[in-house]
């Protein structure tokens, strides 16, 4: 099965889909289990606000999710 994690999908989706990334989230210290944005927010405007790079973002997360 292909592992389809885009810089558009919100984190929501992406916990919902693949509860392992959770793992991947709290290692780039985003919280994203307890905050309200996690719904509409995508991977994309996530990263950005932390300071994070999103292609290494989604490279760690499509590792761990494999």
């Amino acid at each position: 099965m292909a592992v389809a994690i885009t810089k558009d999908m919100t984190f929501f989706e992406l916990m919902r889909t693949y509860p392992q990334s959770v793992k991947v989230l709290q290692k780039h210290n985003l919280g994203c289990i307890g905050c309200m944005g996690a719904q509409n927010e995508s991977l994309e405007q996530g990263a950005r606000a932390h300071g994070l790079d999103i292609e290494l973002l989604i490279k760690d997360l499509k590792s761990a999710v494999e």
